[in-house]
């Protein structure tokens, strides 16, 4: 049996149990930048802040700043779908969602931020995880087992987004395949991937024979040829 855990609990209508957490926004502060200058912006980064910017459907640009420790705690706590409420100063929070982010690739340091405010009533397309957990059956035979696809493209309502899509490969037998089409269907979301497409499977193990040697200057045999003619 294929087990498969997501952030939130409900029941799909084939029994698997579906493990969540209560759904609650986590509060993340955040300043406006008036001043764009590059010296306002470096003496941001320097004080720990990572500048971004805010925007939406409807919504008009804003251009922001965010502590970041505050943030990458938040994202590895919460996860990468975690819907946010980014507080601005103002009576009004913002719901939003970390849509992109740049890296400084020397120091691995957060340079820039994008914030997308969500409509909790409508439903949007993510990328989500997929994790494979537990030895397969198969492995313990001497199997591989292999991982072609490491994400799932879903549609749902931002408070409906798993963390992460868990799959227990542990009754997996050498030669046996799981595809996208053997995830349970659920009223909480929809996966858009292709239903064809492997997330998990075993190959057989690979044969220690070593293949025989070829003698190349050896004169071919002449097929049809009577040997005693020679």
């Amino acid at each position: 049996m294929t087990v498969i855990h997501y952030r939130k609990t409900f029941y799909t209508n084939i029994g698997f149990k579906i493990m969540e957490d209560d759904y609650m926004a986590t509060t993340l502060k955040a300043m406006n930048r008036e001043n764009l200058a590059k010296s306002v912006t470096k003496q941001l980064r320097t004080e720990g802040n990572v500048p971004g910017v805010l925007y939406g459907k409807g919504k008009e640009s804003k251009s922001i700043a965010v502590n970041g420790i505050e943030l990458v705690k938040l994202i590895r706590d919460e996860g990468r779908n975690t819907i946010i409420s980014l507080d601005t100063g103002g009576k009004e929070k913002h719901s939003v969602m970390l849509h992109d982010y740049q890296m400084d690739a020397i120091r691995g340091e957060l340079t820039h931020v994008d914030f997308y405010v969500v409509d909790l009533t409508e439903e949007m397309n993510v990328e989500v995880a997929l994790r494979l957990e537990g030895e397969p059956a198969g492995a313990k035979e001497g199997g591989i087992l292999q991982q072609p696809v490491y994400e799932l493209e879903v549609r749902a309502k931002p408070n409906h987004i798993p963390d992460e899509i868990t799959i227990n490969v542990s009754d997996l037998n050498i030669g046996d395949v799981l595809a996208v089409a053997d995830i349970p269907a659920s009223d909480k979301y929809e996966i858009l991937s292709d239903p064809e497409f492997t997330i998990a499977t075993v190959l057989p193990p690979e044969s220690d024979k070593e293949p025989e040697e070829v003698d190349f200057d050896a004169e071919p045999e002449v097929i049809g040829e009577n040997k005693d003619d020679e």
